[in-house]
């Protein structure tokens, strides 16, 4: 790993009329990889990008889905080449 990488770990709640749409548009989006998943519309999303502005960016997109009620951030660490972490 040549750069510092940014994972982050969302939570997705969509509406369950709508939860097969939301996981294939989410399936669209770079950097963005499903975990898990309930019948209650839930899912677990994990991110990488180069930096918090990607994630960020990122976390609009995915709260701008339709069918998406909400996307909250759960867990964030920088992965520093270095070997540090923050």
């Amino acid at each position: 790993m040549d750069e510092a990488r940014h994972i982050a770990s969302l939570v997705v709640l969509a509406r369950p009329e709508l939860f097969d749409a939301v996981k294939a548009n989410l399936c669209l989006l770079d950097g963005l990889e499903l975990h898990q998943q309930s019948s209650a519309g839930k899912l677990v999303v994990v991110l990488e990008a180069v930096d918090e502005n990607q994630i960020l960016q990122r976390i609009d997109q995915i709260n701008n889905l339709p069918g998406v009620l909400n996307a909250a951030l759960i867990y964030h660490e920088l992965l520093d080449p270095a070997g540090e972490t923050e």
